[in-house]
């Protein structure tokens, strides 16, 4: 075992993967001679060569459609996109192309590709730079979306993602890049993707949430003196609705946090489904603990917009008082 951050996490994730299947190749902007802007990458190139962690030019859009390409013809690209606010550009080739490409040609081509993505707020970074756009790409069949909330995980789920035979979005949450760290097994192992984990267990109420929300999650939790349960849901599609059913028909309440805003966030998804499969269940409305309908503000503001544990913590308690 090591006590790796999730940079280490993923690094270690990547070199394992690159030294087992050598169709595994990097690309991106600064990826390969810088390590990438969070250096999740650094020292890759070193190690694997230029023609397997190749850096590009600043095109989002040519970064994933070059990686389509890639993929079609057998390899298993991991592009990387510098933040999570650049997927714009390539929204046409991932949700128009990679996302299709498997029932276009009827099975007859399909895209192994895991596009890597620094998600969220917490750094104070300028604009375009600390959004969570996760409910875009849930909201597209044929993709997978997935977002760690620690450095176990991010391994296990960034290992099956490589060997995913269709295109994953992997969201890594930069607030907790080098925030926490947690004890990572040196060997390769792998967490199947559209499983939830029970963090901890509880009778009370459930929480469930993803991401770095978890980290505030499990802090409300802890202060508020009570039996809770938490659900880190891991992977957002195909989404474990199992788990979380199972859960809040034990407990009887539901707080749902994201970081994302509140409007058509993916917490809707999960309150929906709550309604149809639980509702028999429920002692209380389903609460919402989330980011606000307005653009992710400048760092003096961030983070009053982000769910923080005081805030899960009154969702809790009013939760609990209904």
């Amino acid at each position: 075992m090591a006590n790796l951050t999730l940079v280490q996490a993923i690094n270690l994730a990547l070199i394992q993967e690159m030294e087992k299947d050598d169709r595994v190749i990097l690309l991106g902007e600064d990826v390969g001679n810088n390590g990438g802007v969070f250096r999740v990458t650094e020292g890759l190139q070193k190690r694997f060569g230029a023609h397997r962690v190749v850096d590009t030019p600043l095109a989002e859009s040519g970064i994933i459609g070059t990686s389509i390409g890639l993929a079609m013809a057998g390899l298993r690209p991991v592009p990387e996109i510098q933040f999570e606010g650049f997927l714009g550009p390539a929204y046409d080739q991932i949700c128009s192309h990679a996302a299709r490409m498997r029932t276009r040609t009827r099975g007859a081509f399909t895209v192994p590709m895991t596009i890597r993505v620094p998600v969220g707020g917490g750094i104070h970074a300028p604009e375009l730079h600390s959004d969570s756009p996760e409910t875009f790409y849930a909201h597209q069949p044929g993709l997978k979306v997935v977002m760690p909330s620690g450095p176990y995980d991010a391994k296990g789920l960034l290992i099956s993602a490589l060997r995913d035979p269709d295109p994953v979005i992997f969201f890594e949450p930069k607030r907790i890049y080098r925030a926490i760290r947690e004890e990572v097994p040196e060997d390769e192992y792998t967490i199947p993707l559209g499983k939830a984990r029970v963090v901890c267990e509880g009778t009370d109420l459930t929480v469930v949430s993803w991401g770095a929300s978890v980290i505030q999650c499990m802090q409300a939790i802890e202060a508020s003196g009570r039996s809770i349960e938490l659900i880190d849901l891991r992977t957002i599609y195909p989404m474990d609705i199992e788990t979380v059913e199972q859960s809040v028909s034990k407990t009887g309440r539901c707080v749902i946090v994201h970081e994302a805003p509140r409007t058509c966030g993916v917490g809707s998804e999960v309150a929906t489904q709550i309604m149809e499969k639980c509702f028999l269940h429920l002692e209380a409305p389903v609460q919402r603990v989330t980011g606000f309908d307005t653009i992710m503000p400048y760092y003096k503001l961030e983070l009053e917009y982000l769910p923080d544990a005081a805030r899960i913590q009154r969702g809790i308690e009013d939760c609990l008082a209904y």
